[in-house]
C-alpha cells in the first residue's frame, strides 16, 4: 500500500486506551438516572482517580479574571471547537490510517485519495490550533506579556491562514468519490467490511466513520458563522474588523462554490448510515435518491396500533420493525413507490388521535403520529414529495430491492432504555453492530417516538459546539466540570478535551431545554435544565454568551415543537 496509507500512528496520542476509564461510552437515560455505575453518575469517581476535580471556588476565581468582551467568548468558541475538530481529523488521519495500513485487500486507491487530502488539513489545523491557544492565552493575560501589547482579536491569525481554503476545496471536490468507493468496498469486500466495523467498535470512534469523513465539508461554514458574529459585534471601527471581513468574504466565495458537493455528500452519508440500520433492502444509496424524513409512527394492524419506523425518500416510502434477532437493525416490512401515492388526514380510530392514511396501489395504511405537529410534518413532506415524484424526469429511476423475508408483527417494548456500548456479539455479514447505534437518529426516534427531517439533519451538521460545562450532581449541591461536545443531536461527555474518547453521551431528540424553576433550588447564574420525562439534568456555563450558545444549539437538536 502506498505511503499515504501506511504512515505510522503518533504514539503520543493513541495509547490512552490503557487508562482505567469506563468503556461504556453510550448510556441510556434510565442508566444515567438509576444505575450506580452509569456513565454520567460515575464520572465523579472516574475523574477523581486521575486528579481532584477543580473546586467551584477555583472556577469562580478564574471566571473573575477572564475578559468580559463578547469578542473574547466568540474567539474562545472557535478555540474550543478547534480542539475537538483537530481530534476528529486525527481519528481519520492517524487512527483509521493505522488500522488500514495493517490490512491487505483494502480499497487502496480510495484510501490513498482520502489520506492525500486529509493529511494537509490535519497538519494545517495542528499549527492553527497552536496559534489560537497562544492568542487566547495572551488575551487572558496568562503569558506574562504586558496588557497593552495584547492583540485582542483573531482576525489576523485567520487571514494569515486563509490558504486553508485550497485544502478544503481539494477535500470537498474529492469527497463524493471517496464516499462512493468506500461504500462500494463495504458492500462488496467482506474483509474491508470487517475491518471497517471493527474500527467503529473502538471507543475513539464515537460516531459512524462516515460522519467523521463528512466533518471537514462543513468546517468553512462554521468559520463563516463565527466570523459573522464577530463582524456584527465589532462594528466598523474595531481594528480586528477589517481582517474578519476580508476572510469572511473569501470563505463565502468558496463555500458557495462547494455547496452542491457538500449537500450531495451529506445526503449520501445519511443513506450510507441508513443502509446499515436497515436490512431486507438493497441499493439504498442509489444515485439521485434523497433522504427526506424518518420517524416512529403507530401503524394500525389486526392487532391494533403498533410502533413502526417510516423512512421517506424522494422516490419511495419504507416502513420497518425492530429486528426480531438483531435488534440493532430494523427489518423492512414494505415499500411504497411515491408515484401514485396519496395521503389524507383521518378521524381518530380506536381512541388514537393524530391519524392519517397513506394510499398506494391497492393498499391503505392508517398511521398515527405522536402529536399534531408531527402529523403536520409528515403530511407536508409526503405531499410535497409525492408531487415532485409525479413530475416527469429524464434521469433514470432507481428502485430498491425488497428482499423476501418473514416479518414479525409483535408489538415491541416501547421504552426509552437505550442500549449501552458494552461489547455485543458480532453477527455475520452486514448485520454487524457498531457501538454508537443507540445514538443514531433511527434508534432515538424509535425509543422516543418522534421524527427527524432533512432540514433537522442539515441544521445538526451546522451546529457544532464544544467547551467546558459544570454538571450538577443529582444527590448533592456539588458541580462537576466536564468537557462537552455537541454534535449529531447528541452531547458527549469527557473529563477533558485531551481525552481520546467520551465517557458517556446523551441523545437530545425529545428533550426540553429550559431554565430552572424555583422548586429546583438552583441559585447559580447561566444554568439550563434538560428534561425528558423523569430524566433531569442541570448544566452551568461560564458566561452569558456561552450560556446562550448552548441553549441555541441544544434547542435545535431537541426538535421540540
Amino acid at each position: 500500500m502506498s505511503s499515504p496509507v501506511s504512515q505510522p500512528r503518533s504514539s503520543s496520542n493513541v495509547h490512552s486506551e490503557t487508562t482505567s476509564i469506563s468503556t461504556r461510552c453510550i448510556s441510556s437515560d434510565e442508566e444515567m438516572s438509576r444505575s450506580p455505575t452509569s456513565p454520567l453518575r460515575s464520572l465523579r469517581e472516574q475523574c477523581s482517580t486521575a486528579h481532584s476535580p477543580r473546586s467551584e471556588t477555583d472556577t469562580e476565581v478564574r471566571r473573575k479574571r477572564i475578559p468580559a468582551d463578547k469578542a473574547y467568548f466568540i474567539s474562545k468558541e472557535l478555540l474550543m471547537t478547534e480542539r475537538t475538530y483537530k481530534k476528529d481529523l486525527e481519528l481519520i488521519n492517524v487512527w483509521f490510517r493505522d488500522e488500514v495500513s495493517k490490512e491487505e485487500n483494502m480499497p487502496t486507491h480510495a484510501l490513498t485519495v482520502l489520506f492525500g487530502v486529509v493529511d494537509p488539513l490535519y497538519e494545517f489545523h495542528c499549527s492553527f490550533l497552536r496559534e489560537l491557544e497562544h492568542r487566547l492565552a495572551t488575551w487572558e493575560g496568562r503569558t506574562g506579556m504586558p496588557l497593552q501589547t495584547h492583540v485582542q482579536g483573531i482576525g489576523d491569525i485567520i487571514l494569515k491562514k486563509v490558504q486553508m481554503t485550497e485544502f478544503y476545496t481539494s477535500y470537498v471536490e474529492k469527497l463524493p468519490f471517496i464516499l462512493e468507493k468506500l461504500n462500494a468496498a463495504y458492500c462488496t469486500n467482506s474483509h474491508f467490511e470487517r475491518m471497517y466495523c471493527d474500527f467503529e467498535m473502538q471507543r475513539v470512534c464515537y460516531l459512524p466513520l462516515s460522519s467523521f469523513l463528512l466533518r471537514p465539508a462543513h468546517r468553512l461554514m462554521h468559520y463563516s458563522s463565527l466570523l459573522e458574529r464577530l463582524v456584527d459585534h465589532y462594528g466598523e471601527n474595531h481594528p480586528d474588523s477589517k481582517n474578519c471581513k476580508t476572510v469572511l468574504y473569501k470563505l463565502k466565495q468558496v463555500t458557495s462554490i462547494l455547496l452542491k458537493n457538500v449537500s450531495y455528500c451529506a445526503n449520501f452519508v445519511k443513506l450510507m448510515e441508513l443502509q446499515r440500520d436497515l436490512y431486507g433492502i438493497d441499493n439504498l444509496t442509489s444515485n439521485r435518491r434523497e433522504f427526506l424524513r424518518e420517524g416512529c409512527l403507530q401503524k394500525l394492524s389486526k392487532k391494533g396500533y403498533q410502533c413502526r419506523m417510516f423512512f421517506l425518500f424522494s422516490d419511495v416510502l419504507l416502513y420497518a420493525n425492530r429486528g426480531p434477532i438483531n435488534q440493532h437493525q430494523f427489518k423492512i416490512h414494505g415499500q411504497l413507490q411515491l408515484r401514485g401515492l396519496m395521503v389524507e388526514e383521518t378521524e381518530p380510530k380506536m381512541g388514537v388521535t393524530n391519524c392519517f392514511t397513506i394510499y398506494g396501489g391497492n393498499r391503505a395504511l392508517m398511521v398515527a403520529a405522536n402529536s399534531p405537529e408531527e402529523r403536520k410534518k409528515w403530511l407536508d413532506d409526503l405531499n410535497s414529495t409525492i408531487q415532485s415524484a409525479r413530475e416527469p424526469r429524464d434521469d433514470t429511476v432507481f428502485y430498491s430491492s425488497l428482499r423476501s423475508c418473514s416479518s414479525s408483527e409483535d408489538l415491541l417494548d416501547h421504552s426509552d432504555n437505550l442500549q449501552t456500548s458494552e461489547v455485543v456479539p458480532v453477527a455475520t455479514g452486514s448485520a454487524k453492530p457498531y457501538q454508537h447505534f443507540s445514538n443514531t437518529t433511527v434508534h432515538v426516534c424509535w425509543h422516543r417516538s418522534t421524527t427527524v427531517g432533512k432540514d433537522d439533519y442539515r441544521r445538526a451538521l451546522m451546529n457544532y459546539l464544544s467547551g467546558y460545562l459544570l454538571r450538577k450532581f443529582k444527590n448533592s449541591s456539588g458541580w462537576q466540570k466536564l468537557w462537552v461536545v455537541f454534535t449529531n443531536f447528541c452531547l458527549f461527555f469527557y473529563k477533558s478535551y485531551q481525552d481520546d474518547f467520551p465517557l458517556a453521551s446523551l441523545p437530545l431528540v425529545g428533550y426540553a431545554v429550559t431554565l430552572p424553576n424555583p422548586h429546583d433550588n438552583i441559585n447559580k447564574d447561566y444554568v439550563f435544565k434538560l428534561q425528558f420525562k423523569n430524566h433531569v439534568y442541570f448544566f452551568r456555563a461560564e458566561s452569558e454568551y456561552t450560556f446562550e450558545r448552548w441553549i441555541d444549539v441544544i434547542k435545535g437538536a431537541t426538535l421540540r415543537c
